[in-house]
């Protein structure tokens, strides 16, 4: 076992073990290929990068990372789901993304060496592979895919921030949340017009990451189910109309539609 200190907090963290060459199993090594920027690695090249890595793994509610912590590992999760989240002065949680299998998270810090800029949480039981910032580092510099593969990500997420201040900024809260649905539509698309969101948010989830209150998701939620835009059967949302909600959160948006 290792001790890892964040703060003033000692974590006791589950068994972490590196993976050898000899000891990467191709179910492990077939798990790193659902990474989407290994998705171009030849598989000596995924062998190699898992010999660089550790694995651990985290249960639900365990706290990897904090705000402001000094480690400087990138993270893939292979398996699970993870919550990128920061907490307010006034306690108040503020959700910013939540990143299922096949994601990666971390890389800010090591690539410029700053404290952590968010917590990450395991949202379920997850088993994660990480790679120190130096050896990230010279992935990206020894494999030109891999570091287009960064580069789009990296670009991907300055639009996607930017899109967000500019409904925070600009939309009420009505509109925030029928922008952050769509969002959540078209990742979860089951035809050309329709999604089902599942797991959905709580209410109370959501209301973190629109900044409002449970009660007016509730009745945002409410609204859309009486125009037919959306059916809720416990933790799975059918959004029935997508082209509709893309054209209700354009017409609010303006030329940013």
């Amino acid at each position: 076992m290792k001790l890892y200190l964040a703060g003033s907090l000692v974590f006791l963290k589950s068994l972490i073990s590196p993976i050898t060459m000899h000891s990467a199993d191709q179910s492990f090594v077939a798990l790193f290929r659902n990474i989407k920027e290994f998705h171009d690695f030849s598989s000596l090249d995924l062998e190699k990068t898992a010999q660089s890595c550790h694995q651990q793994h985290h249960v639900a509610g365990e706290e990897i990372v904090r705000y402001h912590d000094h480690t400087n590992s990138v993270f893939f999760i292979l398996k699970g789901a993870i919550r990128i989240n920061y907490y307010a002065v006034s306690g108040d949680e503020v959700i910013l993304c939540d990143l299922p299998a096949g994601e990666m998270f971390g890389e800010l810090t090591a690539i410029d060496g700053l404290p952590r800029s968010a917590t990450a949480i395991a949202k379920t039981d997850t088993l994660l592979a990480f790679i120190p910032a130096q050896a990230f580092l010279q992935l990206i510099h020894i494999n030109p895919a891999f570091c287009t593969a960064i580069l789009k990500r990296l670009t991907s997420q300055v639009r996607r921030l930017t899109e967000r201040v500019y409904d925070f900024s600009s939309l009420d809260v009505c509109d925030r949340i029928y922008s952050e649905l769509l969002r959540m539509a078209r990742e979860k698309m089951v035809s050309p017009n329709a999604a089902l969101i599942s797991p959905a948010p709580t209410h109370s989830e959501l209301a973190c990451l629109v900044s409002t209150s449970r009660e007016e998701v509730s009745r945002t939620i409410k609204e859309l189910k009486r125009k037919n835009l959306i059916m809720c059967n416990g933790r799975h949302w059918h959004v029935l109309d997508v082209a509709k909600l893309t054209r209700m959160v354009n017409e609010v948006r303006g030329s940013l539609g």
